[in-house]
């Protein structure tokens, strides 16, 4: 997967997953302990290589692995 693919799917899943869980993503970021700005940029794509931290802890405030996340 490139970087661009990898972003894509990041975006698209964490925004999916946040809404089935009925999360704003202001209250993913205070969960996961990230800016509101951070959830916004890496929903949108904007962000094309996140932090592996700043994943780390989406992940887990979404209560899911990283590789969920990526797939």
């Amino acid at each position: 997967m490139t970087n661009i693919n990898i972003s894509q799917a990041l975006a698209r899943n964490i925004k999916k997953i946040r809404k089935d869980k009925g999360l704003s993503q202001d209250k993913l970021s205070k969960l996961a302990g990230v800016t509101l700005y951070t959830i916004t940029k890496i929903e949108i794509g904007a962000t094309r290589n996140p932090r592996i931290e700043t994943v780390k802890r989406i992940a887990d405030a979404l209560e899911i692995s990283i590789d969920e996340l990526l797939n």
